[in-house]
């Protein structure tokens, strides 16, 4: 006579990596641009004025709606579906337009610097989810792989630092980035890799926009480092 092991209790929610996330926004990001040629290509095509101004008016009402609206109504943007993931109320169910809206606005505003607290946070939650109450999670647990999530992480192990002791070295360790990121700032300005259009007035080239995400990835990696001990003065024993 066998007896059968009982199954193993299935995990909590599965909250999406950042890799995972970065991959949702480079898609949405590539349909954006889709629609923005297909529309320039358009309107250089048509002979009337009115009709092109329509159709410049029509594709920015859409790209502004774009996310607020599907994440509201099917739980995420196209991107968000086809990597297999969803935007979920802490309440359940999807948000509100509006405050799919909010979250919409928050990211826009401060781009790939609202993922520096992903690492830190319980549900690895950017800053316009902390703000909305929201958390991005797999959407079909038997599609994924244990590479693209994590469960929410427990604050119950005796060798961490305090959270205050971790606190307080990330943010020395983050001002000092701070610092180096200045000083290689002027001198990416004065070698002409950065443009000073991108830093004054905010017109970017693709060179300038992978050197500001790649800041934003090292401030993220500093603060995920100290909250999981491993920046020298608050290092899990």
């Amino acid at each position: 006579m066998t007896s059968e092991a009982p199954p193993l209790p299935l995990p909590g929610p599965r909250y999406a990596r950042f890799s995972r996330r970065f991959k949702a926004v480079l898609l949405d990001w590539m349909l954006a641009m889709a629609m923005l040629f297909g529309a320039l290509a358009i309107a250089s095509n048509v002979a009337s004025d009115a009709l092109a101004r329509t159709l410049g008016v029509a594709i920015v009402v859409i790209l502004m709606l774009y996310e607020p609206v599907l994440v509201s109504r099917a739980g995420g943007t196209l991107g968000h579906i086809w990597t297999n993931l969803r935007v979920v109320d802490d309440r359940g169910g999807n948000l509100s337009f509006a405050k799919a809206l909010a979250r919409f606005v928050v990211k826009s505003v401060l781009g790939w610097y609202s993922f520096v607290v992903m690492a830190a946070t319980r549900r690895n939650q950017a800053v316009h989810d902390l703000l909305t109450h929201s958390t991005v999670q797999i959407r079909d647990p038997a599609k994924a792989n244990p590479g693209q999530f994590v469960t929410e992480r427990r604050e119950d192990d005796p060798a961490m630092p305090s959270r205050l002791r971790r606190a307080l070295v990330t943010v020395v360790y983050l001002a000092l980035s701070v610092s180096l990121y200045f000083g290689v700032l002027a001198g990416l300005l004065r070698g002409g890799i950065l443009s000073r259009a991108c830093v004054y007035q905010d017109i970017c080239s693709g060179g300038d926009r992978i050197v500001d995400f790649a800041v934003a990835a090292a401030f993220l990696l500093v603060i995920g480092m100290g909250w999981r001990g491993r920046l020298l003065g608050a290092r899990k024993a």
